[in-house]
């Protein structure tokens, strides 16, 4: 994994792959804050970094500490750390072939789905929109009307 410098990640993935290394960005989409109005736009999952493919025993290693857009690779002692086994891999099989993650557990908007817990558990509603925060906005019939409640992901349970 290497550490980036202030917005350098598309400049760092660019140049890495140009070295040979192979690289992998998630990014995830998030609405923020642009001339007043709050926009989506799609921002890295983990900021300021990215994971770097490479042969730690090599020494061409070295090459990706002056690579531009990089601050440096996340070391200790004398060499680079590897990231634990699985992690990666996990988070690539939850990306789409842009390295953006999905929505969790297959849900989409439409979907009717059981709440599973809190205050309104085993009631029944509709998927208006999913939050890039893992957090799902509802679409609920409750005294002859709709009401939007947002709950997390792991609340909700597919029919």
């Amino acid at each position: 994994m290497a550490q980036l410098k202030p917005n350098g990640a598309r400049a760092a993935e660019r140049n890495l792959r140009r070295q040979g290394f192979g690289t992998f960005l998630p990014l995830e989409e998030r609405m923020i804050r642009s001339r007043g109005r709050f926009v989506s736009a799609e921002r890295p999952v983990f900021p300021g970094y990215v994971f770097v493919s490479l042969d730690p025993a090599a020494s061409v290693w070295r090459a990706v500490n002056s690579t531009f857009g990089v601050q440096r690779l996340v070391a200790f002692g004398r060499g680079p750390v590897p990231v634990p086994e699985g992690i990666v891999d996990g988070l690539i099989t939850r990306c789409d072939g842009k390295g953006r993650l999905r929505p969790p557990g297959g849900l989409a908007p439409g979907q009717t789905v059981r709440l599973a817990s809190g205050p309104f558990a085993d009631t029944l509603a509709e998927i208006e929109r999913l939050e890039p925060d893992r957090r799902v906005r509802l679409l609920m019939t409750m005294m002859g009307g709709q009401t939007r409640v947002t709950v997390g992901a792991d609340q909700l349970r597919a029919v």
